[in-house]
């Protein structure tokens, strides 16, 4: 696995990691969290930066999802039936992701990505109940935040034990939910800040 990623990176770049996401949002069975861990380990070796890896993995997040919003709120349900299918969006799926949203509503965008499964239909059924764009997006894009800040953080901050941490997560997905994103959160707040500092400190 990491020999591929380190190809497909080497052959495609920082669009290859936009495309990725785009295709893993819209609903194609990609390995996602283990592709951004990897990615974050790689930017501790330089052979990515880590500004530009999560500034396109959050782009394809967001254009993915945003794919996804659009394509509901204009074709509806037929063209989940349709064409649901063929994108991996089974019917099991779906009335999982449905009864979800109900229960959790706008909030089910934001958490939604760390669900496999569910973060492939949250946008169809946001366009679908026509949920206005800008409701949406406020949900849908600080999720991807988030969402691409948790698995590339943990991947950069863990280096060479990347793997052994995302087995772990993986396995016990649900009950570290709780756990990895408010870190993540705190992360990427003291990341930004740590940012700011260093930047009004060379402007002095």
């Amino acid at each position: 696995m990491e020999q591929q990623l380190v190809d497909l990176l080497q052959h495609y770049g920082y669009i290859g990691i936009f495309l990725f996401l785009v295709l893993g949002i819209v609903g194609l069975p990609l390995p996602d969290e283990i592709m951004m861990t990897f990615l974050g380990y790689l930017t501790t070796t330089g052979k990515l930066n880590l500004y530009l890896t999560f500034f396109s993995a959050l782009a394809g997040s967001a254009s993915g999802i945003t794919i996804s919003y659009i394509l509901g709120s204009r074709f509806g349900y037929p063209f989940l039936k349709k064409y649901g299918p063929r994108i991996f969006i089974t019917r099991r799926r779906l009335i999982f992701a449905q009864l979800m949203f109900r229960k959790y509503g706008n909030w089910l965008l934001f958490v939604g990505y760390f669900i496999p499964g569910v973060r492939h239909v949250t946008a169809y059924l946001a366009g679908i109940s026509g949920m206005r764009f800008t409701r949406f997006a406020l949900f849908a894009y600080s999720g991807a935040v988030v969402w691409c800040a948790t698995f590339i953080g943990m991947g950069h901050i863990l280096g060479k034990n990347w793997e052994i941490a995302f087995n772990y997560l993986h396995k016990y997905s649900q009950e570290a939910l709780f756990i990895v994103v408010p870190i993540a959160i705190i992360w990427l707040i003291w990341y930004l800040y740590r940012v700011n500092q260093r930047k009004s400190i060379h402007t002095k």
